[in-house]
């Protein structure tokens, strides 16, 4: 296929990577690179939202390992990604964003949506690429691919000004008109200068430019630290692992680390993309009391994940027990807390190779005493599930639903006291079942998450947890499911409030303010979309909403089911800092 302009040529890349979808909102400044991407096979998947697209992308990154591509017009549309760009910069997302701009010559000069983008932009992305002439735009696709993978991940922005991405004709005679026919030295000045930028742009775009997608290594932690590992472990009576997202960033091998961690047979608590590793249930996979087991393990091994906020900073590991932390970032691996060892590279590596050649696991005390704390967490979720109300009950509801779950279910969890309570009961299925904003704890990632993750495992179930007020960033990409014929079946905890955040500042503040939502009628909304809306108001009536949802869903239709809630005392105190 021949390169007619710029667009041409992003879109002749983003194909020799192998890139199956771009998510976008349409805009005249990156046209050219649409309609390209498009004849060329590329899925256009246009949503509602800029930040819509970016977690789009972000899902895509997450389940498999490449980078997912965004494309968004220049200025609002840049700016509204900001929060998806941050938030795949803190969970370790190879995202690849294309950017449009205003004209070169007119930057700076009040053009439409133009604004220095650089400075909004580039604190929240490995790299800033800014492309000024159209030979350019192929090495900074392939740049930006390579760099989003290497070493941490996380997001790589390309700006393309509009006038790159039009065809040489065209873009010679908008200059041209602009120059003016005038004969004073200051217009024919102007033509000089203008004609001079063109020449400039579009120096060397007629040579052919083959795309050279680059190999990127994982960075490996190397022997020593295994060998200090494996001494430390013989040592060990009470090991225990806590294994992250960062552990399956190399998507593909996510069952031989399954296969390691099963191997290896040291208790094992699962986080974030991990979750649903080891399947719904498995012998040396905790679930409950995470804090108690760490403050009780003699050895800790953090795979992929830092002590931030999540573990009290490192507050949660004693003092004495010897700190392994395995993580490609120097700086997380020693964030808040120094390690006894530290294993810079690959997790999901490390623990291949350090399951290799292992013995028998001999910590089974251990790992029943555990098992017994876990199984006795188990049984008071039941009694409390049992509690009736004038509505639903939460943990009644999610026992529910688990129950019903696929194997081919594809969990994305999106609010606060809903999602975190579902997260204590809904069990994910398989490896990369699980999406979860990550460290940053944004609002607003379900309905990108669901609609990426559907694209990418399009045999798969997806379904979206959200919180009620979560769920008011989503409502306006069902009519993005809608077009698209994205099955997803959304589930809407209402409980008429921001329970999360009202739970603990009522308690210390003697006062609702901001906190207090209405009862909602979200299943209405969706269905002005042209998706099924469920109403579940009883426990009673949950069987056939579920069988309902999953029904509609088979026929490729969106679904939202609005539950309502009681509220319940379940996370008591579980405000973060």
């Amino acid at each position: 296929m021949g390169l007619k302009h710029g667009g041409d040529r992003v879109a002749e890349a983003l194909h020799a990577h192998g890139v199956p979808f771009i998510f976008t909102l349409c805009g005249g400044h990156i046209s050219p690179i649409l309609s390209a991407a498009k004849a060329r096979g590329i899925r256009i998947v246009d949503v509602r939202d800029e930040v819509t697209a970016v977690f789009a992308a972000d899902a895509v990154a997450r389940l498999t390992g490449l980078p997912g591509v965004a494309a968004v017009t220049a200025g609002p549309g840049i700016t509204n990604t900001i929060t998806a760009l941050k938030n795949a910069q803190l969970a370790q997302s190879p995202v690849v964003l294309i950017g449009g701009a205003a004209p070169t010559a007119l930057q700076g000069r009040g053009a439409l949506q133009d604004i220095d983008q650089r400075p909004l932009v580039q604190p929240h992305v490995k790299r800033f690429i800014k492309i000024r002439r159209v030979r350019d735009l192929v090495p900074a696709v392939e740049e930006a691919f390579s760099l989003s993978r290497a070493g941490v991940p996380g997001p790589v922005f390309i700006e393309c000004p509009v006038d790159l991405l039009y065809d040489e004709a065209s873009i010679r005679q908008w200059y041209a008109d602009a120059s003016g026919k005038g004969s004073s030295a200051q217009e024919r000045l102007l033509r000089w200068y203008l004609g001079r930028h063109v020449q400039r742009m579009f120096e060397g775009s007629q040579d052919a430019q083959p795309v050279h997608p680059r190999t990127v290594e994982v960075p490996e932690a190397g022997s020593p630290s295994e060998q200090a590992v494996r001494v430390a472990l013989a040592k060990a009576e009470r090991p225990l692992m806590v294994v992250g997202s960062q552990a399956v960033a190399c998507a593909a091998g996510a069952a031989q680390v399954a296969e390691a961690v099963t191997r290896l047979g040291i208790p094992v608590y699962l986080s974030g993309m991990a979750r649903g590793l080891l399947g719904a249930s498995h012998p040396v996979q905790m679930r409950h009391k995470r804090r108690e087991a760490l403050r009780e393990a003699d050895c800790v091994l953090l795979a992929g994940v830092p002590c931030d906020f999540r573990l009290d900073y490192g507050r949660h590991v004693r003092r004495s027990a010897k700190l392994v932390a395995i993580n490609r970032s120097r700086k997380d691996a020693r964030l808040n807390r120094r390690p006894d060892i530290a294993a810079i590279g690959d997790p999901g590596d490390f623990l291949r190779s350090l399951a290799e050649g292992s013995g028998e696991p001999r910590w089974g005390d251990w790992t029943l005493q555990l098992r017994g704390r876990d199984d006795t967490r188990e049984r008071e979720i039941d009694d409390e599930a049992r509690a009736e109300g004038e509505f639903v009950n939460p943990l009644a509801f999610l026992r529910a639903l688990d129950r019903e779950l696929d194997d081919s279910a594809l969990l994305v969890a999106d609010g606060g006291d809903f999602v975190a309570t579902a997260s204590y009961v809904l069990h994910a299925r398989t490896p990369l079942s699980w999406l979860d904003p990550g460290a940053f704890g944004t609002l607003g990632v379900g309905a990108g998450f669901a609609l990426g993750a559907a694209l990418v495992r399009a045999k798969d179930q997806p379904w979206v947890i959200f919180g009620d007020g979560a769920c008011g960033w989503a409502l306006s990409e069902f009519d993005t499911f809608v077009r698209h014929r994205i099955p997803v079946i959304a589930v809407v905890g209402n409980d008429a409030g921001w329970t999360q955040i009202a739970r603990e500042q009522v308690k210390m503040l003697h006062d609702d303010v901001a906190t207090v939502l209405a009862r909602t009628d979200y299943h209405k909304v969706v269905e002005g979309f042209g998706a099924v809306g469920i109403v579940v108001k009883h426990m009673r009536e949950v069987p056939d909403a579920i069988a309902r949802a999953k029904e509609a869903a088979r026929s490729g239709k969106p679904v939202l089911i609005n539950v309502w809630l009681d509220k319940t005392a379940f996370r008591e105190g579980s405000l973060s800092m």
